[in-house]
């Protein structure tokens, strides 16, 4: 591979034009097709499998035109203190209220509060749902305006009025921090590489993967149901990986140049060895996002390929732009060392050349590895504490803060109907196969009033042809307590009972159930996902480090930060600690998908230290050098590379923190805190330490692996000169002797 990867880069540093102008080429092409492109919503949300899936499809089977997937909006009226909704002037404006927005032509249906059950007991509070024709982010502005001016209108007359649904859902944004994690991006590159344009390169092909990614994206977000969070997480990852990937290959090709080889072979160089580092690297993170697909929840996968594609563009484009846009460069890109002008560079310096700290730092590991091996775990063990009270959830209005009028819809509504009515259960009773299906409805209603935690069970409404019905059941609990949970337990064990009886099936749906499904798909998903995710990547470490410890330790080190990484997600997004400073308006459950989605990323970034940090290890110790120095040598070259590549990522990501989608921002903190843990505890301090104290014995392999093993020559063996070789081989025959 490393062959290859040299010919490449040098064919793109002598064809420099020819790459730019294809790379220049597939931007303005997809830049073309996102700009022709309808804007994206929320992608559909359907998890295949579940009970609540399948009496979602029974509904739009059963109960056709009844648009099961339109927009919803929730108008929820108060009376002033010591008045009621019902009187006379109150239920004269809700009436006004509700025939103004009857009148919508993307409305569907309006119910009446005061026909429909829909007002309290004290009489202090009622509610009128609207239902629309189109989903929330189909919905036009007009719409959405004649609902606020109808809610304006009752306000005006003296009633509280607060809306609630997903009528009034807006696209997320993502906020300046984004731009500022950039900026900080630009600012370590300069320290790092010293000199303006060095810094530059790697922002820039950065800027034009993710440019490339995003703009397909969004061309294609319609057509393959790709929602608006797909771009942000997509952004968000193409930009960390694809300035990393850029930085690595301008480092070496730095060192290279620093060793005194020409420009075009500093380039070839370059690629073949940090180039087949940034090749493993990127298969790591594709396979950890791809992997997501076998969780079998569309939304997921959909953001895993579109993330992972982001990923491959990535590397691509280090491989290819990069040397180009060097041979573009010439000299202004300086040796390792070396600094520009404009930076201090040019000034005679007599003082004798010093360690630098990553040297310095892998040295004092060395002298104490057991001690740093343990302080390093039981650090991480400590954060990971808060994840044993993980609890997950889905979003709902509940979730959003205080200042929006849909948490103060929520807050009313519980108010006056109770917390369960936030969170109503939809039971679908399918009696298709049944003698008497009124008579089935009748005993579903009954035996569902009998069970604990039950307020109210609405009567049961069936379909026109009468073998199919609904039944409304509000429990006692907040949709999110575990109460809840088990009341929907509660309600298909019923129906399994009343099935035997009846051949009638009873089906459990709603968004309480959805979310409840949700989490158990997502909790028996996760173990057979690590396993193929982290199986996986083992052996491709095998057959990069040609170990089978060091692979083992990589996986092992991972554990430990995303442990951490989620006892940390815990203590900010669910107990409130920091939340003022990370602007988290509101804690409650993580959502569901966070963490399997967590997993998979934070394990590919994990994986893109232990190659790159490794490799220069490996490829020290295969030249000859004993194991303790062959991990200072990878300290001394790849250290301050890999600190700067931590620090661009943990900066990409903490930019997300400013997003309005709650679910970005928990991604965003979550990753920052991951490579934060993983890059400077586990891959600074713990692998170190462990090499340490394993020696020789770290890059052990049986005899018949190794002869079986495919040779992918990450070290660049392959290019080195016969001079270079015989050297080598002397020290390789040193260290066995």
């Amino acid at each position: 591979m490393a062959t290859f990867l040299y010919r490449l880069g040098r064919l793109s540093f002598r064809r420099r034009h020819f790459v730019a102008l294809i790379w220049v080429a597939l931007l303005a092409l997809a830049g073309v097709g996102a700009a022709g492109a309808p804007v994206a919503g929320n992608s559909s949300f359907s998890i295949p499998g579940t009970e609540a899936q399948k009496a979602f499809d029974l509904l739009e089977e059963r109960f056709p035109g009844t648009s099961a997937d339109g927009a919803t909006a929730r108008v929820v009226f108060k009376a002033p203190d010591g008045e009621k909704v019902t009187d006379a002037a109150h239920k004269a404006t809700v009436g006004d209220t509700v025939e103004e927005l009857s009148g919508g032509s993307e409305v569907a249906r309006v119910t009446d509060p005061y026909q429909g059950g829909g007002v309290s007991q004290d009489g202090s509070v009622a509610y009128t749902s609207v239902t629309y024709k189109v989903s929330g982010i189909e919905l036009e502005d007009s719409s959405r305006d004649a609902l606020l001016a109808a809610a304006e209108d009752a306000r005006d007359a003296g009633l509280t009025v607060e809306i609630g649904g997903d009528a009034l859902q807006a696209i997320p944004e993502t906020g300046a921090a984004e731009v500022i994690g950039i900026g900080v991006a630009a600012v370590v590159l300069v320290i790092t590489f010293g000199s303006l344009l060095a810094a530059g390169l790697p922002l820039l092909t950065a800027l034009i993967g993710v440019g490339i990614g995003v703009a397909t994206i969004t061309a294609l977000a319609v057509t393959l149901d790709l929602g608006s969070t797909t771009s942000i997480l997509a952004t968000m990852i193409g930009l960390a990986v694809g300035i990393d990937y850029a930085l690595f290959i301008v480092s070496r090709y730095r060192g290279e140049l620093a060793d005194g080889r020409d420009r075009e072979e500093a380039a070839g160089r370059a690629v073949g060895t940090a180039g087949s580092a940034v090749v493993f690297a990127g298969l790591t993170v594709i396979i950890a996002l791809v992997g997501l697909s076998v969780v079998n929840i569309p939304m997921l996968t959909k953001m895993g390929v579109a993330a992972a594609g982001t990923v491959a563009i990535a590397v691509l484009i280090a491989l290819t732009m990069i040397p180009a846009l060097l041979g573009y460069a010439g000299r202004r890109v300086r040796p390792a060392g070396a600094k520009s002008r404009l930076l201090g560079g040019g000034r005679s310096d007599d003082k004798p050349q010093r360690e630098n700290m990553g040297t310095r730092w892998a040295r004092f590991v060395i002298r104490r590895p057991v001690a740093v091996l343990l302080l390093g775990v039981v650090g991480l063990g400590a954060a990971a504490v808060p994840a044993g009270s993980l609890e997950l959830g889905l979003p709902d209005d509940g979730s959003q803060p205080t200042s929006t009028t849909q948490r103060r819809a929520y807050d009313l509504l519980s108010e006056g109907f109770g917390p369960g009515f936030n969170g109503p259960l939809v039971v679908v009773v399918d009696a298709e196969a049944s003698d008497d299906a009124q008579d089935v409805f009748e005993q579903t209603g009954k035996r569902i009033e009998a069970l604990d935690n039950v307020v109210a069970v609405a009567p049961a409404a069936p379909n026109k042809a009468g073998d199919t019905a609904t039944i409304t059941v509000i429990p006692e609990s907040k949709p999110s307590s575990v109460t809840t949970e088990d009341l929907v337990h509660d309600i298909r064990d019923a129906g399994k009972d009343l099935r035997s009886d009846t051949d009638a099936e009873v089906l459990v749906t709603g968004a309480t159930a959805m979310n409840i499904d949700v989490s158990e798909k997502l909790n028996d998903a996760l173990v057979p996902y690590l396993i193929l995710v982290v199986g996986l990547a083992f052996l491709l470490l095998i057959v990069v480090f040609r170990s089978i410890l060091v692979p083992l330790k990589a996986a092992l080190g991972f554990l430990l930060s995303v442990m951490a990484a989620l006892g940390a997600v815990v203590a900010v997004f669910q107990w409130g600690w920091l939340s003022g400073l990370m602007g988290v308006e509101e804690t409650g459950p993580v959502m569901s998908m966070m963490p399997i989605f967590m997993v998979g990323v934070v394990f590919g970034l994990a994986m893109d230290y232990e190659v790159f940090l490794v490799t220069r290890m490996r490829e020290a110790y295969v030249h000859g050098e004993e194991p303790g120095q062959a991990v200072v040598t990878g300290f001394r070259h790849g250290a301050r590379v890999v600190t700067a590549a931590a620090v661009i990522m943990i900066a990409v990501f903490s930019g997300f923190i400013g997003s309005t989608e709650s679910m970005v921002k928990m991604i965003g903190f979550g990753l920052a805190i991951a490579v934060l843990f993983d890059a400077f505890v586990v891959r600074m301090a713990i692998v170190p330490a462990v090499l340490a104290l394993l020696g020789k014995r770290a890059w052990w392999l049986p005899a018949w692996l190794d002869r079986i093993l495919p040779n992918v020559d990450v070290e660049g063996d392959g290019l080195r000169t016969g001079s270079e070789k015989e050297k080598g081989d002397e020290d390789r025959e040193l260290v066995r002797t």
